[in-house]
C-alpha cells in the first residue's frame, strides 16, 4: 500500500511539473508585458509544494530552455546566468517550506526578484557589450533596466498570488462548499 502511495505522489508531482513547464512556456511565447512571466512564480510554487522538491528546479530551467527554441536568442552567457537565476525561486521554495503562512513566500519571492534583475542585468552589462565594462557601464546597464523591475517584481506576486491562491482553493474547496450550504 505505501508503495503504491509513493508511486501515485510521484505521478502526482510529474503532472505538476508537466503543466508549469507547458503553462510557462505559453506565458513566454504568448504576447505580454515585458517583464511579466510567471516562471519564477511558479518555480517558488514547485519548490514549496512538490512532495519531491528537487523535480521543482526542472521547472523553470525546462520552461526557458524549450521557450527559448522559439524565441531570438541571446548571447549564451546571457541565457546561462538568466537560466540559472530563475532556479534560484525554486531553492526558495524549498526553503520557505520551514514556515507557514504568506509572509515567507512573499519574502522569498521578492529576494528572489531582486536576485534575477541584479545577476541578469550584471550579465547583460558584463557580455553584451552594450555598455562600457567600467563602474559607470554597470550602473548605466542597472539605470537603464530599472523600468521593468518594477514590472518584474509586480509580475512575480501577482503570478506567486495567482499559485499559491488558485492551490489554496483547490486544497479548501470542499470546506468551502459545505460553509456555502
Amino acid at each position: 500500500m505505501q508503495r503504491n502511495t509513493a508511486r501515485a505522489e510521484l505521478w502526482m508531482d510529474l503532472a505538476l511539473v508537466a503543466f508549469l513547464i507547458a503553462f510557462n512556456v505559453a506565458a513566454r511565447l504568448l504576447p505580454h508585458l515585458p517583464g511579466i512571466w510567471p516562471v519564477a512564480a511558479s518555480a517558488l510554487f514547485a519548490g514549496r509544494m512538490l512532495r519531491r522538491p528537487v523535480l521543482a528546479v526542472i521547472v523553470p530551467m525546462a520552461a526557458v530552455l524549450l521557450s527559448d527554441l522559439a524565441l531570438a536568442g541571446e548571447d549564451w552567457r546571457v541565457s546561462a546566468v538568466v537560466c540559472a537565476a530563475i532556479t534560484l525561486p525554486a531553492f526558495a521554495g524549498m526553503l520557505a517550506r520551514r514556515w507557514r503562512g504568506v509572509l515567507p513566500v512573499v519574502a522569498a519571492m521578492l529576494s528572489c526578484s531582486l536576485m534575477f534583475f541584479l545577476s541578469t542585468n550584471f550579465a547583460v552589462w558584463a557580455f553584451n557589450g552594450l555598455y562600457p565594462r567600467t563602474f559607470e557601464g554597470l550602473v548605466q546597464c542597472y539605470v537603464a533596466a530599472l523600468p521593468f523591475l518594477d514590472r518584474t517584481v509586480l509580475g512575480d506576486l501577482m503570478w506567486t498570488a495567482v499559485l499559491f491562491g488558485g492551490a489554496w482553493l483547490v486544497q479548501h474547496r470542499p470546506a468551502l462548499a459545505r460553509r456555502a450550504q
